[in-house]
């Protein structure tokens, strides 16, 4: 009697373990997953396409308020590892951007300035000149166009220029010359805008 009920439970249990498995194929197979579950993994740019890539989870805490204009300043100074990838700070403010606009922030809410110095000056340099100096195209030119288009000025520091050897005209149309990014900065903090390092 006693085998006769454990064998009964396992009966059981194996049926709904094989529903419950076969339920969930979706989430297994290459091409049947639900687009969520893509998205899930893959990461979504609702705003910089193709750039900055982020998974947002509207329970996650300490939401951005849809109803507020943000204003913020990212100051970005390291170089890229290779001259023929994005630079990787400027891939991080695109994926700030995105994360606002997933969580709902309309983008004429978000006042967004890059402030550019140090090793990432070279990123702010034209086509032809990159070229020049490093024998690839620049990568870093379409995201800069991108993130204008959306609104966020990217702004280089002439003291930068000056101590690389480079001349005003050999940066990209789309890059607002500023004094210092020092001085972008604390300007900027001055209005209310909050500081992110990248």
């Amino acid at each position: 009697m006693r085998s006769v009920v454990i064998s009964a439970i396992i009966a059981v249990a194996g049926g709904i373990c094989g529903a419950m498995i076969s339920k969930s194929d979706g989430l297994f197979s290459s091409g049947g997953g639900s687009q969520s579950a893509v998205n899930a993994i893959d990461g979504v740019s609702p705003a910089i396409d193709g750039y900055g890539k982020v998974h947002y989870d509207a329970s996650s805490a300490f939401q951005p308020d849809r109803a507020l204009s943000h204003k913020v300043v990212f100051k970005v100074s390291q170089g890229e590892a290779k001259r023929a990838q994005v630079n990787p700070a400027l891939e991080q403010v695109a994926q700030v951007v995105n994360t606002y606009v997933a969580a709902g922030v309309p983008l004429q809410q978000l006042q967004f300035v890059v402030a550019v110095n140090g090793e990432a000056t070279d990123a702010m340099l034209n086509n032809a000149r990159f070229r020049t100096l490093f024998g690839v195209d620049n990568p870093n030119l379409p995201l800069i166009t991108a993130l204008k288009q959306q609104g966020v000025k990217v702004t280089v520091c002439d003291q930068a220029l000056a101590w690389h050897h480079y001349q005003p005209q050999w940066i990209a149309d789309s890059v607002i010359h500023t004094p210092s990014a020092l001085t972008t900065v604390t300007t900027l903090q001055n209005q209310g805008y909050a500081l992110l390092n990248m």
